[in-house]
């Protein structure tokens, strides 16, 4: 094995290098990914004109206000959901030591999704309109999240508890996550039933995770919880690292195992809901982008997770784009198409499971 002067084995540096270089590359693709989804849309408008209007240059008044005012915070807001569904769903699959696991398929999302709905409805934490521009508006994002976040809570214990009784095989998990989100989405139409007409569609409109509906506020909220949480987990690699060999090894090495279970599904969850409580649901983000990064990356969580905020959220951009150009003039939800693009992959992951 060759040293460098520091006395740092030659190919550990290396291999460090080649992962730092994948996420500058990563980096570099959101970057041009997120100027070029701003210029598409039902008005075209050139990457030049973009680029200009971001560094306050001189251009029509029409482009600025298209821009400043409705594309950019969407595509932001994308990348930002994209990236805390990413990361949460990637710490999810490290503590619980489950493949399948992700914010949807344990059935967090659909809990965080009937909490903000139980706000909205009951604790009127949001204003419902006859349109689809304003079919709820969040006039108080802190109950509706706060709703959002225990409900969830309640799922991510429930799996936890039952998988300790059970054993925590994914099986055992998914099974969970599943009657999980077969309740809470019994509960939102328990809601819906007793809603009149407006409600009624305003409320299943909303359940249609839809990043058209952000705004700069809203972005600053999601961004502020996003940044934090995803800095905490990154702070902890070292942690699910060890996680990732076995709880008898994290141990040895002194780790309390346990209270970085709980401490990571809180946090997972407290992201899920703020996401959720503010677009709706947008499923498997959290499942196939750290599937997609480890194979670009590697399992090692000082890299992989900062990958996967970035990665997810060019995914959700990407996706996002699509769905307002595929049926242009009339836009789709985004959670549409990430759920036709992440079936596939979570049927992938459960027959590769079997076979294994």
């Amino acid at each position: 094995m060759h040293f460098s002067d520091g006395q740092v084995p030659v190919e550990y540096s290396q291999y460090i290098h080649r992962k730092i270089m994948l996420l500058v590359g990563v980096v570099g693709l959101l970057a041009v990914t997120l100027v070029v989804a701003v210029s598409m849309g039902v008005a075209n408008i050139s990457l030049n004109d973009v680029a200009s209007s971001l560094l306050g240059g001189d251009v029509l008044r029409r482009v600025d206000i298209i821009i400043w005012n409705i594309r950019l915070p969407q595509a932001l807001t994308a990348v930002v959901a994209g990236g805390g569904l990413a990361v949460s769903g990637a710490v999810m699959q490290s503590i619980l030591r489950n493949p399948l696991g992700s914010p949807f398929t344990l059935g967090i999302s659909h809990a965080a999704a009937f909490g903000a709905a139980f706000s909205v409805m009951v604790l009127d934490g949001g204003i419902m309109g006859s349109t689809t521009a304003d079919a709820v508006t969040i006039t108080n994002p802190y109950i509706t999240t706060l709703c959002a976040f225990l409900f969830s809570l309640l799922a991510a214990g429930v799996v936890i508890s039952v998988s300790r009784l059970r054993g925590a095989t994914p099986e055992v998990m998914i099974l969970t996550g599943v009657a999980m989100g077969a309740l809470f989405t019994a509960g939102t139409m328990f809601l819906q039933f007793f809603a009149d007409d407006v409600q009624l569609a305003a409320m299943v409109f909303w359940t249609f995770g839809d990043t058209a509906r952000a705004t700069w506020s809203s972005l600053g909220i999601i961004s502020f919880v996003v940044v934090v949480i995803t800095g905490y987990f990154i702070a902890n690699s070292w942690n699910l690292n060890a996680i990732d060999a076995g709880d008898e090894t994290a141990k040895s090495l002194g780790i309390r195992v346990e209270r970085v279970r709980i401490v990571g599904m809180v946090l997972s969850s407290m992201v899920t809901a703020l996401i959720i409580s503010f677009l709706g649901i947008i499923g498997f983000i959290g499942l196939v982008v750290p599937h997609m990064v480890r194979r670009i990356i590697g399992s090692d969580h000082r890299f992989l997770l900062f990958a996967s905020t970035v990665f997810g959220g060019v995914l959700l951009l990407v996706s996002d784009t699509m769905a307002r150009l595929v049926l242009a003039p009339h836009l789709v939800p985004v959670s549409v198409l990430t759920a036709f693009m992440g079936a596939p992959v979570f049927l992938y992951l459960i027959v590769r499971g079997q076979g294994r």
